[in-house]
């Protein structure tokens, strides 16, 4: 009798090798490998050259720019905070504070709250000869000024030691002082807008004031906008009747905004405790979305980047698709066969990943040698003190920033791989093999 032929079935292809490691571990690796050595691969050796590259250079860049952005934040808000306290507490009806020492005492109840200082606020203008200027003018306590702010510690002329109880005089921003044209002994005419009513109408009050001192905090606002009074001068001045609120400090800007909430608990209800992030919310909400925006667009020159990786897997396949139809001859599964090609692209995507943040921490915390050497190459100036204020290029390296970009550019790296491995898992063995 004739004896019918049973069809042969392939074992299954064993996962794991000698060694312990999965199998699809080592070809990928080997075919990572491979197509460095091999003449004839040398083209698909280049471009997957070209996409580690792309890849570095944009996680640098992303590192860079990100961290740069921070330094600009920290450095304007750590120069913002010379000036304005972590928090304030004043009245809602914007009147004075009539009982402003009880309140101290309930505010420095917290435990977090290191100094506490009365001040008064208000709009002036402030003329000289043919110079006329708006000015946001501060009645301080110079005895307490040190505990709430450090423009004490930026005094380029003079002292705030000089503000004496009526004797009338001021502090000015360097910038001020400068358009003024006007140093220390010289006077200037402040014209206070809450007036006297007259039957010709509403008369502003004029006072002459004395230039006791000059700060320069580094801020542009506040060191052409702000001018320094006592605050008795500035409460009869202003016809406040007393201090308009209290400047806070706190053992950490961070805990501010926990603090203020604190003492809005313990404090009268007419009373209202702002801290420095509500004060200036517009420039730290715009500085927020600017992060956001330049995250997203520089992530899409490494996305780019990454697809790359996309070109690299399809030659690859092409040109591996022999051995992918042995290895399905020996039994690798369909499954087996796109974890190799996911394992080389990954391979590929994690060099270039780690490539570039070890690039761009390298150039994030050594940003300001790094533009002083262009600066003196090009003979040229990137930040013009004229313009910015500051003299060096300010970088903030921070290790949540560098982890997100991280994950991000590997988890980019890894969604390019997965269609070439798919197609790769789809390759018919008697079709491969055909021409062979």
């Amino acid at each position: 009798m004739l004896e019918i032929a049973q069809p042969v079935n392939f074992a299954p292809m064993s996962t794991s090798t000698p060694s312990g490691l999965p199998f699809e571990l080592l070809i990928g690796w080997r075919y990572t490998r491979a197509g460095r050595r091999t003449r004839r691969n040398g083209f698909i050796s280049f471009i997957s050259f070209i996409s580690v590259a792309g890849i570095a250079l944009g996680v640098a860049a992303l590192i860079v720019v990100i961290s740069v952005m921070n330094g600009f934040q920290k450095d304007v808000r750590d120069r913002m905070l010379n000036v304005i306290p972590h928090i304030q507490v004043f009245s809602v009806d914007g009147g004075p504070l009539t009982d402003w020492r009880g309140v101290a005492r309930v505010v420095q109840r917290n435990p977090a709250v290191t100094g506490v200082a009365p001040f008064v606020s208000g709009q002036a203008l402030l003329a000289q000869g043919n110079q006329l200027f708006g000015v946001l003018a501060w009645g301080i306590e110079p005895q307490e000024e040190d505990k709430v702010s450090a423009i004490a510690t930026h005094m380029v002329a003079g002292s705030l030691a000089a503000l004496k109880p009526g004797s009338f005089s001021v502090v000015l921003g360097n910038e001020l002082a400068q358009r003024l044209g006007v140093g220390i002994g010289d006077q200037i005419t402040m014209v206070v807008p809450s007036g006297s009513l007259t039957p010709a109408g509403m008369i502003p009050r004029l006072r002459t004031l004395r230039v006791v001192g000059v700060f320069n905090v580094g801020h542009y606002e506040y060191d052409s906008t702000l001018a320094l009074l006592n605050m008795d001068d500035a409460a009869k001045l202003f016809l406040s009747g007393g201090p308009t609120g209290l400047r806070v400090q706190t053992r950490s800007i961070d805990d501010a905004p926990a603090v203020a909430q604190a003492l809005q608990t313990t404090l009268p209800a007419n009373l209202v405790a702002q801290p420095w992030t509500e004060q200036n919310r517009t420039w730290f909400e715009a500085v927020v979305i600017e992060k956001r925006m330049m995250f997203i667009i520089l992530a899409m020159i490494v996305a780019v980047a990454a697809f790359n990786l996309v070109s690299t897997l399809v030659m690859t396949v092409t040109d591996k698709q022999s051995d992918i139809a042995i290895l399905r001859t020996q039994g690798a599964s369909p499954r087996s066969i796109m974890g190799i090609f996911i394992v080389q692209g990954a391979i590929t995507g994690v060099i270039g990943v780690l490539s570039g943040v070890l690039l761009g921490c390298l150039i994030a915390f050594n940003i300001d040698p790094i533009v002083s050497f262009l600066e003196w190459v090009f003979h040229t100036q990137f930040l013009p003190r004229s313009v910015y204020l500051i003299h060096k290029m300010p970088s903030d390296p921070r290790a949540s920033d560098i982890l997100t970009i991280t994950v991000v550019a590997l988890v980019l790296s890894l969604l390019a791989t997965l269609y070439p491995s798919w197609r790769a898992s789809r390759v018919q063995p008697a079709v491969a093999l055909r021409y062979e």
